[in-house]
């Protein structure tokens, strides 16, 4: 935080605002940027200084309109400071002010176009607001303004890579280690290009290499490097190697955090979460139904949910491909407008509590969820279906559910120990919820907690939801496509079986953005078969699901 002395660190914000979310890239800036005069001035200012750290604070603490209101007053009277716009703009997309957060951000590449940082972190925050051009144009603009620098050919390696720009990507890369041999950032982002290329047997050289060297710019790409060796192991084959390496990556970085805390935190949420659906009953589900009868979405809302992992992306590419459906990739939308309103993470939310809040109050909710939903198109561009697809919220479904009562469900199933494995596969950013994903053990207990909240729902009824198993949707993608297509009152659509050539267009956010380009694939299924020896302890509680869900 400032002090007086320096300047308040970005990325310290934009650390704050990507927890929980899959960052593109890891990189920091390799060099501070010289203050500018302006800035200079300002910080021997005490009385200012403290205004801003003030303002930082509610930023930081998600207090978005205060904050805001006390950026535009420290800009009114100091405007050439960039790194003030880039906050206020932060700033701004947390209030839901999405224009004025462009304004911002145009205002401080104005002010500050050399500084490679700020414009990384300005693109990010576009991506935040799904405006894609214009973060990809903040990347071009920082590798314009320094075109050695690392941190900014990768950031812009790393945006190429996800539009499937692969060539691209790789361009960017060589650019960096030309100037930068030695580079442990570029080092390995070229071997993970190698392997999205397919070039797996180069990749595990290059990787193998960087670990004997044991040169690492910082922990996170040690760690990184660990996991994409055991990741080309396994598509490799070679099973037990890769869960070697897997086991240390993950060991790695449970070092790297503080991972008994975050795991306290989920334990406390989950235990409140179960204590909540226990007090729930039938009743109450269908009285809510009734009492906000006449308080509905302008389009029908379904939520795509189930546990992460369970084919949620390839049924919302499917159902996305419908011309009257919006779909919408790991929105934050619920999680940040609603379950964060109603249930902040460090308070118990009562049976009471939920059933009084008040008709005004759930209008403000589904308010503020639709604008940041849709973001600046508030009409939806005419779509009959709204397809909110994110699988970690299925935990908050009495949350939903007391908010849009006429809410239509779609769970996703596969079997839980495929679920389980691919996981703990997964290189995500270290959270309270997939803090579980460091262990196997942890993994399966995570994967019950979220399909128990989905068992009692499911007992308790009173809405609309329908399950589809992964298995069915690659086995025979039309019948069962057709089946979810009906579900949300609409007909098939014959492109939607060419969901793959749509999805060459688009930006996915989802993990498995490489997988939904290509046409369905049985690879997966069964996987869990290979790892059956470490799953072996944990098969007795997966049973229980197994036999819920129909799988031998």
């Amino acid at each position: 935080m400032a002090d007086g002395k320096r300047s308040f660190d970005a990325d310290c914000l934009i650390d704050h605002h990507l927890a929980g979310r899959k960052a593109f890239f890891v990189f920091k800036k390799e060099r501070p940027v010289l203050k500018s005069k302006v800035l200079e001035r300002f910080e021997r200012d005490p009385k200012e200084v403290a205004r801003w750290q003030r303002t930082q604070q509610h930023l930081l603490a998600g207090r978005n309109v205060a904050a805001l209101d006390g950026y535009r007053d420290l800009l009114a009277r100091h405007p050439g400071i960039a790194q003030l716009w880039f906050e206020r703009g932060m700033a701004a997309i947390g209030a839901l002010e999405f224009l004025e957060a462009h304004q911002a951000f145009q205002k401080m590449a104005e002010l500050a176009p050399g500084d490679v940082s700020l414009l990384v972190l300005a693109g990010q925050q576009y991506h935040r607001m799904r405006r894609l051009d214009e973060a990809r144009n903040c990347f071009l603009r920082a590798v314009a303004a320094d075109p050695d620098s690392v941190h900014a050919q990768l950031s812009l390696a790393a945006w190429f890579e996800r539009e499937r720009r692969l060539d691209d990507a790789w361009g960017c890369v060589e650019l960096a280690l030309k100037k930068h041999p030695h580079d442990g950032h570029a080092l390995y982002y070229r071997a993970f290009l190698l392997h999205r290329q397919g070039r797996n047997a180069e990749a595990e050289k290059e990787l193998q290499e960087l670990i004997r060297r044991n040169v690492w710019p910082d922990a996170q790409v040690k760690c990184s490097a660990h996991h994409l060796l055991a990741v080309v192991l396994d598509e490799n084959g070679r099973h037990s190697e890769a869960l070697r390496w897997l086991y240390e990556s993950k060991a790695q970085l449970r070092r790297l955090t503080n991972a008994a805390a975050l795991e306290k935190q989920y334990d406390d949420m989950d235990r409140n979460r179960r204590h909540l659906l226990a007090s729930l009953t039938p009743e109450m589900l269908q009285n809510w139904r009734r009492e906000c009868a006449a308080s509905t979405a302008p389009q029908q809302l379904v939520f795509l949910g189930g546990h992460p992992r369970s084919g949620t992306t390839l049924v919302e590419q499917i159902l996305g491909a419908h011309p009257n459906v919006l779909a919408f990739d790991e929105s934050d939308a619920f999680v940040t407008e609603i379950e964060n309103t109603i249930a902040p993470a460090n308070q118990k939310l009562t049976l009471r509590e939920l059933n009084t809040l008040s008709a005004e109050a759930r209008a403000g909710l589904r308010e503020r969820y639709l604008k940041s939903l849709l973001r600046e198109d508030l009409t939806g561009n005419g779509a009959l279906v709204l397809l909110d697809k994110n699988p970690s919220p299925t935990g908050s479904l009495p949350l939903w559910l007391r908010v849009f009562p006429d809410l239509k469900v779609i769970i996703p199933l596969r079997d839980p120990r495929d679920v389980v494995l691919s996981c703990f596969f997964q290189n995500l950013t270290v959270t309270a919820a997939n803090v579980n994903f460091l262990s196997l053990e942890r993994t399966v207990k995570h994967y019950a907690d979220l399909m128990d909240v989905w068992l009692r729902m499911r007992e308790l009824g009173g809405f609309e939801w329908i399950e589809t198993r992964y298995e069915d949707v690659v086995g025979d993608l039309e019948v069962e496509g057709q089946r979810l297509t009906q579900f949300m009152d609409l007909e098939w659509d014959p492109g939607q079986a060419q969901y793959h050539q749509k999805a060459k267009k688009k930006f996915v956010s989802a993990p498995t953005y490489h997988d939904v380009t290509k046409p369905v694939y049985t690879r997966a299924i069964g996987r869990w078969e290979r790892y059956a020896e470490a799953l072996e302890p944990f098969q007795e509680k997966l049973a229980k699901y197994c036999a819920a869900f129909g799988y031998a």
